[in-house]
């Protein structure tokens, strides 16, 4: 039977050997300006017309509610 400390220390170390390179690399990427990018928050978007995931076209005024829309656009990895 393996010692839970052992086990416990194993399983620490591994996630360390995974997370430190991924910290690494977060930290040489260019920061992003969000700002920059599209709509911002609470701005008006101009009307559209896309067809959403089944085909079907959507417009503004079809996904507005009685407190307006969030529009989330998700790429997919098969683009």
């Amino acid at each position: 039977m393996i010692n839970p400390v052992i086990s416990n220390l194993a399983k620490t170390l591994g996630l360390l050997l995974l997370l430190v390179p991924m910290m690494t690399l977060a930290q040489n990427r260019t920061p992003v300006d969000v700002h920059s990018l599209g709509p911002q928050v609470g701005e008006r978007v101009p009307d559209f017309s896309l067809p959403d995931q089944s085909g079907r076209l959507q417009t503004l005024d079809s996904i507005m509610g009685p407190n307006g829309a969030m529009l989330l656009f998700h790429r997919s990895a098969d683009w």
